[in-house]
């Protein structure tokens, strides 16, 4: 089915069951709970996706309600284009007395992962290398990986003054596998007409020029110690409609804990919320974040990570997809030191109860937008000489990258939220657009 149908049947559901809704107050959840998503999902930069989301809600006696006293979120999942994710989550501010706690344990593999050059429009796009019916047709993996990805997680968070100023801090470690892409896997089984050409892709060309360096072009391991602050008044964590979440993160990486070269990056982050209409109609909300380099080197396969605190249902992807900038091509945006906002408008539709369970049914739009602010070095790295540097490389070609749509939502006990997101790119540079579903509003 195709997205706009599928968000256009959803909307129908919608106005159906608003006709069904039930006149009572809120229901008040105590104990366990939990939302399922066992079917088939879709990703247009992954595919399809086959599996099962489960998140698991303890309330308690009910009193703190619609905040829960625990969170168990299980994924286990494959998508059609060759990734799959294991991965648990935890989080909790009654497993430790005064403390927000966040626990994660994934593995992820990902036989086409994207991978487009570093400095966003410095590092040229050309679709017709990946377009079967262009006559410039190389291959359809040619601006992507094969990457496994193993990640360890705890974070934690406690008071400095008060509930609103707080404390951050965690160890995070990954293990970082990298090669091509594995041509005659993903042959396996098919006719001679949709088998990938076997040629060197993007990263196989990086890699002859220089511009990953020998050390890391397999991938190798990140140990990280992070601290930093955070000023949180949202009335909410799972959907805010006033208050502000700020935050400063400081991430060092060092040799010392088994890390292929040491580095710091610091990231600043600042979320806001704005009733429009009370009780959760309609609310306006924005983030903007920022992520600089101080020392060190950086991998090139750690730079599409984002910095940010521990959180249920994020993802492994930098700037560009469904978790930053909906719409454009997954990590088309790398560089040094990034910064990207987004603004949403977001309209509850209506609300009903069903089976003992609060629902509601959302509508928003929203705008992405990002650039790199501070760019990889190539000239760091002698060897780099293409060929044919203009259909590489356009130093000084980068820009804000920006992107619109509308997103779905349908929330159950105001926690257990399922998403459909449709962005379109404003610049071809960036691809065209992009239908995500998942979990969670987006920040």
């Amino acid at each position: 089915m195709k997205p706009k149908l599928i968000l256009l049947f959803l909307l129908a559901v919608s106005f159906s069951l608003q006709a069904q809704k039930i006149d009572k107050s809120e229901i008040v959840k105590q104990g366990w709970n939990f939302g399922a998503l066992p079917a088939v999902t879709y990703d247009s930069d992954l595919g399809f996706q086959y599996g099962a989301l489960v998140n698991l809600f303890e309330y308690g006696d009910g009193s703190r309600y619609p905040e829960y006293n625990h969170s168990l979120y299980f994924e286990v999942s494959r998508y059609t284009k060759g990734s799959s994710i294991y991965r648990f989550q935890y989080d909790s501010d009654r497993l430790f007395k005064g403390l927000q706690s966040y626990a994660e344990i994934s593995y992820a593999t990902d036989l086409l992962y994207n991978f487009y050059g570093y400095n966003g429009y410095d590092a040229v796009y050309n679709k017709a290398w990946t377009d079967e019916d262009d006559p410039d047709y190389r291959s359809r993996a040619f601006y992507n990986y094969d990457r496994k990805l193993f990640r360890l997680k705890f974070d934690l968070q406690g008071p400095l003054k008060g509930e609103e100023l707080r404390w951050t801090g965690g160890l995070n470690f990954q293990t970082f596998k990298i090669a091509s892409v594995n041509v005659s896997k993903i042959n396996k089984g098919k006719s001679e007409a949709d088998k990938l050409p076997d040629v060197e892709g993007l990263y196989d060309q990086y890699l002859a020029w220089g511009l990953i360096r020998d050390d890391e072009a397999n991938g190798g391991n990140i140990a990280m110690l992070k601290g930093g602050l955070i000023y949180d008044t949202r009335d909410f964590r799972a959907i805010p409609e006033r208050g502000v979440w700020s935050e400063a993160l400081l991430e060092f990486v060092p040799e010392l804990l088994g890390s292929e070269s040491s580095f710091t990056r610091l990231c600043l982050t600042h979320r806001q919320y704005f009733p429009i209409v009370p009780n959760r109609k309609l609310t306006a909300a924005y983030r903007l974040s920022y992520q600089q380099v101080l020392s060190g080197h950086v991998p090139f396969y750690y730079l599409p990570q984002l910095a940010v605190t521990g959180s249920k249902g994020s993802g492994f992807d930098g700037l560009g997809g469904s978790k930053t900038l909906r719409g454009i091509l997954r990590n088309r945006v790398i560089g040094e030191d990034i910064a990207f906002a987004n603004l949403e408008i977001r309209w509850r539709l209506t609300e009903f109860q069903f089976k003992n369970n609060n629902f509601f049914i959302g509508l928003n739009g929203f705008v992405d937008g990002g650039k790199v602010t501070g760019k990889r070095e190539l000239s760091f790295y002698p060897t780099f000489a293409p060929i044919n540097t203009k259909d590489y490389l356009d130093n000084g070609a980068e820009s804000w990258h920006v992107s619109y749509g509308t997103s779905l939502k349908v929330g159950m006990n105001e926690n257990f939220i399922v998403t459909f997101d449709y962005g379109r790119a404003t610049d071809h540079r960036d691809g065209s657009s992009g239908f995500y579903m998942g979990l969670n509003y987006l920040f």
